[in-house]
């Protein structure tokens, strides 16, 4: 929670993957917050709806349909978030994916490709869209979703996801880093297992969601509003001397 009452009102967030799981968790609560919410996803129906659902809480939303990896609809997505409302103080790149799980082997270039394409290059359009508006005010905050896997390694389903997500980690902390002293955060949230869409699209058997389970001192997956009020904190005036760091979110496992 910030420290400041009404902190997030009237100002704006962008999330990418809004439709679903995390990221519509999160667009929720920043509803809650009083903040305008772009809920930006490539399945604009599950965008709409989060809209909906973040205009019916009393906040003020905008649904888009953006593929992220995509420069040019990236691009747009901000311009059409600026002329909305003005400004946007919040970044939060929610959208990633696995694609499909694959022993390492089993990586194509297509695999690889798609999987850079969607986790890699979707952060870095949105980031390099944004910043030079956060720039111009002295200010802004960017979330970027990581993974416990780059901690693992994802041997023997998720190599490739592994690899995106620990670019993805590295990058925030570079941007971290090169834009301190400007009025820029920005932070990465690692999480281990959670309960979202995830597993099914990225084709996760019983038996790999029973070892990720086994590994869970806490012994249940994590909620997606747990990751959702994690991403309030991290863009409010509670921890402002916090960035470059990755947070792990993982119920006490997910480090096998």
């Amino acid at each position: 929670m910030p420290k400041t009452q009404d902190y997030f009102a009237g100002k704006t967030i962008i999330i990418t993957g809004a439709a679903s799981g995390i990221g519509r968790a999160t667009a929720l609560i920043f509803a809650r917050e009083g903040a305008n919410v772009i809920c930006a996803d490539v399945n604009e129906a599950g965008a709409r709806k989060t809209a909906d659902d973040v205009n019916g809480a009393g906040s003020q939303a905008l649904a888009l349909k953006v593929d992220v990896t995509s420069r040019a609809e990236v691009n747009d997505m901000v311009s059409r978030a600026l002329a909305a409302f003005g400004s946007v103080q919040f970044l939060f790149n929610s959208a990633g994916a696995a694609i499909r799980r694959a022993k390492f082997l089993e990586i194509d270039d297509a695999l690889m490709e798609k999987t850079f394409a969607l986790n890699v290059n979707g952060t870095l359009y949105a980031m390099q869209a944004v910043l030079p508006h956060m720039l111009a005010n002295k200010h802004g905050v960017i979330v970027n979703m990581a993974s416990m896997a780059h901690r693992r390694g994802g041997p023997g389903s998720s190599v490739h996801y592994a690899a995106a997500k620990g670019a993805v980690v590295s990058m925030t902390m570079g941007v971290a880093r090169e834009y301190a002293t400007q009025g820029i955060r920005a932070l990465s949230i690692s999480p281990g297992p959670i309960k979202t869409p995830f597993q099914d699209a990225a084709g996760s058997s019983p038996e790999l969601v029973k070892r990720f389970m086994d590994d869970i001192p806490m012994g249940r997956f994590g909620a997606p509003e747990e990751i959702g009020e994690l991403v309030l904190f991290m863009c409010s005036d509670a921890c402002s001397f916090m960035t470059a760091d990755t947070v792990y979110v993982n119920g006490g496992g997910g480090w096998r």
